[in-house]
C-alpha cells in the first residue's frame, strides 16, 4: 500500500526531527535552480507525500502533516493523499492558513520553535519571506543547512549523465557571443561586473546548448558564472563532449565540476556580482564573497522571452508539424472510439506516436493530459493504469499535450465531442470558446501587462457566473521549457510588460468536479498591429494549427465577430496543413474546417 509506505517515510523524517531538535520540516517542489519541473533527484516532496503535481509544499511536524497546492491540483491531490495523514491545504481558498500560520499554531506548545528547510532547494527570496513569516507567526526560526532527504531517502536517484548538445544557429538565431555581450551590457546598466545564472533554461538559451536532464525539458543541470571578460560553466564534465568543450573554449567559457560553483563564488575576483534572489538558492548565495552584491532580477528571462526571427520561424515550423500529427490523430480518434477498446492512455500513446514521425521530433514537452468526462475536470490529470478510463462514443474528451521539436516547442488543448453531449456541456464549451476567441481578437498597447489582458478571456464566463483559478496564458520556449516567463496572462498582478516577439498561450477553461471539464488552448505570437498617435499597438498571430471542434458549439452564444474569427482561423488551418496531408486526410480536414457557422438571424 502506498499510504503505508508514506507513513513509514514520514516516521523516518520525525526521527530526524527529534535528533535535530526541530519542530517541523518543509519539503518544497524545488531544486538548486528554482525549476518548475525538477529532476528525479529533487522530487523529495513527492517522495515524502505521494503527491506528484508540479506545484506543492509538504510540511511534517512531530504530530501532523499537511500539503499546500493550487487549484490545478485540488482534485488530484485529494485523491493521491487519500489514506495518508496529510491534510490538503487549498491555496487561495478562504480559510486556508499559510504554511507559517499553520506552523505557528502547530508548534505553539512544542519544545522546539525551529523549522527546517533545505537551503539548496529554496531561493534567497523564498528563504527571506519564509523566515520573516515564521517569525511573525509565533517567533519561529528557520534552519536551512540540513537536507533531511539525504539521510532518509536511501535510494535517492543520482543526477543524469546525458550528454550536452549544440543548438544550431539556424534555430537559435543569435550567436552565444552576441548573447553574452548583451547580458554583460545589461549587467553594466545594473552596476554589476558579472552574475551567477542558475535558471537552467536561461543557461541553455545563453550558451545555445540543450540537454535532457529533466523529463520533457531540454535542459542540463548546471550553473553559469559570467564575469566581465570570461565565464565558467559548472556542470558534470562527463556530460561535456569534445565538440562542446571546444565550442565553449572558443567562447572563453571554462568548464568546472558542478559542485565547485560555491567555491568559485568565494573566490570571486571582481568588484560586484548580480544575484537574482528569485533564481539563486540560499545556500549558494550565502557563499558569495564580493564587495557589492547586486540583488536584482536577472536580465536574461526578458531577453529570452522575445523571440528573434529564426526562433519565430522555427516555432511556425514546429506548429505546422504538430498540426499535421494532430489532424492525423483527430481523423483516427472518433472511428477508433466507436470501434471500442480505446482508453485515455491508448489515445495519448497514439498521438505521441504520430508526433514522433515528424522531422526534428525530440519528445513530449509535458506528459499528455487526456481526461474523459469527469477526469477532464481534474486540471492537470494524468491517467495511470489504475485510473485509465475507457472511452465511449459520447461526452467530452479534454486533451492537453505538446511536443519538443528542435526548432520549437508546442502546447495545445482541444476538447473533443466523442458523441452526444448534454445542453450544459455545449453551453460551457461555447462560453470557453468565446473567451478563447475574444482574447485573440484583441489589440492592445505595447507594454500592457498580462493582468490587464486576463479579464478579456474571462468576461464571457464571468457573465455566466463561471470562473477558473489557473492562469490564462504563459510563455512558451523555443525548444526549451513549455512554461516560460517572466510574463503571464493571469488574474494575479503580473507587471511584466508585453512586447512584440513574445509567445503566450490562450487557455481559458471551466472544470465541474465529478462531471466534465473544458479547455481550449493555442500558442500565440505577439506582432505589431499598427502605430497610432497613441503609440504602438500589438495583435496576436495564432501559431497553433489545429481544428477546433465545432460540433458542441451553440452558435447563438457567439457574436458575429467571433464567428468570423473562427471561420477565418479554420480557413488558415486548412490552407497551411492540407498540402502536407494525403487525399483522405485532406477530405477530413476540409470537412472539419469547411463548416461555416452562421448567426441565428442568418439561418
Amino acid at each position: 500500500m502506498i499510504s503505508l509506505e508514506i507513513s513509514k517515510r514520514v516516521e523516518l523524517v520525525r526521527e530526524e526531527l527529534r535528533r535535530e531538535h526541530l519542530g517541523a520540516y518543509i519539503f518544497n517542489t524545488g531544486d538548486p535552480h528554482n525549476s518548475e519541473y525538477v529532476a528525479d533527484r529533487w522530487k523529495g516532496r513527492e517522495w515524502i507525500s505521494g503527491f506528484n503535481g508540479s506545484a506543492g509544499t509538504a510540511v511534517v511536524t512531530l504530530e501532523r502533516a499537511a500539503l499546500w497546492t493550487d487549484s490545478r491540483y485540488f482534485i488530484a491531490a485529494e485523491q493521491q493523499l487519500k489514506g495518508t495523514e496529510y491534510q490538503l491545504m487549498k491555496l487561495k481558498m478562504e480559510g486556508t492558513p499559510t504554511i507559517a500560520e499553520w506552523l505557528g499554531q502547530e508548534l505553539a506548545d512544542c519544545d522546539s520553535k525551529e523549522v527546517g528547510a533545505d537551503g539548496n532547494t529554496h531561493s534567497v527570496a523564498a528563504v527571506t519571506e519564509l523566515r520573516e513569516s515564521l517569525r511573525q507567526a509565533g517567533g519561529l526560526t528557520l534552519r536551512t543547512n540540513l537536507d533531511i532527504l539525504q539521510r532518509v531517502w536511501t535510494d535517492r536517484p543520482a543526477m543524469s549523465m546525458n550528454a550536452l548538445e549544440l543548438q544550431p544557429i539556424e534555430f537559435a538565431g543569435e550567436t552565444t557571443e552576441r548573447k553574452l555581450a548583451r547580458i554583460r551590457q545589461a549587467l553594466l546598466a545594473r552596476h554589476a561586473d558579472g552574475m551567477l545564472m542558475s535558471r537552467l533554461d536561461d543557461i541553455a538559451w545563453t550558451l545555445n546548448l540543450r540537454g535532457s536532464d529533466i523529463h520533457c525539458c531540454p535542459v542540463f543541470i548546471s550553473h553559469l558564472l559570467i564575469g566581465s571578460r570570461a565565464a565558467t560553466l559548472f556542470v558534470d564534465e562527463r556530460k561535456v563532449t569534445p565538440a562542446v568543450k571546444d565550442y565553449l573554449a572558443n567562447l572563453h567559457v571554462a568548464v568546472e565540476p558542478y559542485e565547485k560553483a560555491g567555491e568559485a563564488l568565494q573566490k570571486w575576483g571582481e568588484w560586484s556580482i548580480l544575484i537574482d534572489p528569485d533564481e539563486v538558492c540560499e545556500l549558494l548565495a550565502r557563499q558569495v564573497r564580493a564587495n557589492v552584491v547586486v540583488s536584482q532580477p536577472s536580465p536574461v528571462p526578458a531577453m529570452k522571452a522575445v523571440k528573434n526571427d529564426a526562433e519565430q520561424q522555427g516555432l511556425r515550423h514546429a506548429m505546422l508539424k504538430d498540426g499535421i500529427a494532430l489532424v492525423k490523430w483527430l481523423r483516427w480518434l472518433k472511428p477508433a472510439v466507436e470501434a471500442g477498446g480505446q482508453t485515455e492512455i491508448s489515445v495519448s500513446r497514439k498521438l505521441e506516436q504520430l508526433r514522433s514521425e515528424q522531422p526534428l521530433y525530440r519528445g513530449l514537452s509535458f506528459d499528455t493530459i487526456a481526461g474523459y468526462e469527469a477526469h477532464g475536470a481534474i486540471v492537470h490529470y494524468e491517467a495511470t493504469p489504475a485510473t485509465d478510463a475507457p472511452l465511449e462514443p459520447r461526452g467530452l474528451l479534454l486533451v492537453d499535450s505538446g511536443a519538443q521539436y528542435q526548432d520549437g516547442t508546442t502546447d495545445i488543448t482541444r476538447t473533443i465531442a466523442l458523441g452526444p453531449l448534454t445542453d450544459e456541456q455545449r453551453r460551457v464549451y461555447t462560453l470557453v470558446l468565446k473567451g478563447h476567441i475574444d482574447l485573440q481578437m484583441l489589440r492592445f498597447p505595447d507594454g500592457a501587462t498580462g493582468t490587464q489582458l486576463d479579464a478579456i478571456a474571462r468576461q464571457p464566463l464571468w457573465q455566466a457566473g463561471l470562473n477558473y483559478l489557473h492562469g490564462t496564458g504563459h510563455g512558451v520556449g523555443s525548444y526549451l521549457n513549455v512554461h516560460e516567463g517572466p510574463h503571464q496572462i493571469r488574474m494575479e498582478w503580473m507587471g511584466t510588460p508585453l512586447h512584440q516577439g513574445m509567445t503566450v498561450t490562450d487557455e481559458p477553461g471551466i472544470y465541474l468536479e465529478g462531471r466534465f471539464g473544458v479547455r481550449t488552448e493555442s500558442v500565440l505570437l505577439m506582432r505589431e498591429a499598427e502605430v497610432t498617435a497613441c503609440g504602438r499597438f500589438l495583435r496576436f498571430e495564432t501559431l497553433t494549427l489545429c481544428p477546433i471542434d465545432t460540433t458542441p458549439i451553440l452558435p447563438e452564444l457567439l457574436s458575429r465577430e467571433e464567428v468570423d474569427w473562427l471561420n477565418a482561423y479554420h480557413e488558415d488551418v486548412y490552407n497551411k496543413l492540407a498540402p502536407h496531408l494525403d487525399d483522405e486526410e485532406r477530405v477530413w480536414l476540409r470537412e472539419a474546417t469547411l463548416l461555416r457557422l452562421k448567426m441565428k438571424d442568418e439561418r
